[in-house]
């Protein structure tokens, strides 16, 4: 997606080799106008395989999740990474490492939201070792719904997330690759 590409070079920097900071745009700050862009692309992606709700994990995936859920006219859940007082007890948690926190929280969805009946769209701002994305797939598989896609918007392809899932025969689909962040310079796949 070009429009992404640009902003990522225009906005985005280089921390180190492994990671790249889209906090103007995309993880702390947030583009409206390419966020509601990215929305419809992955609405056109996905449009055919008829999901019933997206999923994604708080909070960088919250806005991009919102903007395709609209796209689609469905709804988008979170899973939350601390339980509230209004969440009942059934829910699916899963344990799940964060590679730019350099922490291990767990994600929750409450089973009312996901049930077997769903065609499930997960979603996310960017995919490193793929942790994020494994946990919300266990909690697909576990809540029994299909899943009938992975959504990155930005998927740094050597690190082994994507991959990783690719390999599992799981549709995956990037807006943006990135291939090296080496020497402070973003190169994308072409």
């Amino acid at each position: 997606m070009e429009l992404l590409k640009q902003r990522i070079l225009e906005a985005g920097s280089v921390v180190s080799d492994q990671v790249v900071k889209l906090d103007a745009i995309l993880n702390h700050q947030v583009d409206p106008a390419l966020i509601k862009e990215m929305g419809k692309e992955f609405a056109r992606r996905f449009v055919e395989s008829s999901p019933t709700k997206v999923l994604t994990v708080e909070s960088s995936g919250i806005p991009l999740s919102f903007a395709v859920a609209s796209e689609l006219g469905i709804p988008f859940i979170f899973a939350r990474r601390k339980k509230s007082v209004t969440m009942g007890e059934d829910t699916y948690c899963e344990r799940v490492p964060s590679f730019t926190k350099g922490i291990v929280t767990d994600i929750m969805v409450s089973s009312q939201y996901i049930t077997a009946n769903d065609r499930i769209l997960i979603i996310d701002d960017i995919i490193a070792n793929g942790d994020a994305a494994r946990g919300l797939i266990r909690i697909v598989e576990r809540s029994g719904a299909e899943l009938v896609g992975v959504g990155i918007a930005v998927e740094k392809a050597f690190q082994a997330g994507g991959r990783a899932i690719r390999e599992q025969g799981i549709r995956t689909e990037s807006l943006v690759t990135i291939t090296s962040l080496e020497q402070g310079h973003i190169v994308f796949a072409d």
